[in-house]
């Protein structure tokens, strides 16, 4: 079941980098998505693939609410916060958990860290006192 979320993952990629969903890219992307190299670390759990599919599903959402929010409403302030990655994911989830991030309007991943952490950058409306 793994091997299958992780094909679907590169497939995901592969139609988000040709913006192409042609029979003949898809084969095309099926074929480059067998021949990639496979990982060297363990699979991820399948619980683990079920808690980022609902991450990214409650992404989108807060992502149109975001997106108003920061019109209406001012976002002057700018802040570079480290977050810690979670434990034990793999470089799949570790993409996922990146894009989950990115998607939202107000933050971005600038940075992965090898020991394990994102260097985030998010803005947030000043406080009115």
């Amino acid at each position: 079941m793994i091997a299958y979320l992780d094909l679907i993952l590169k497939l995901a990629i592969w139609f988000l980098l040709t913006s192409d969903i042609s029979p003949a890219n898809i084969i095309i992307g099926v074929i480059i998505c067998v021949f990639l190299p496979k990982k060297l670390s363990s699979p991820g759990k399948l619980k683990d693939w079920y808690r980022a599919l609902v991450e990214v599903l409650i992404a989108i959402p807060q992502a149109y609410f975001e997106a108003v929010e920061i019109m209406l409403f001012p976002h002057k302030k700018e802040k570079i916060k480290p977050e810690r990655v979670k434990p034990e994911r793999t470089p799949g989830l570790i993409f996922l958990d990146i894009f989950v991030i990115t998607f939202t309007p107000k933050t971005i991943v600038l940075k992965y860290r090898e020991e394990g952490w994102y260097d985030v950058h998010l803005i947030q409306r000043e406080k009115q006192s």
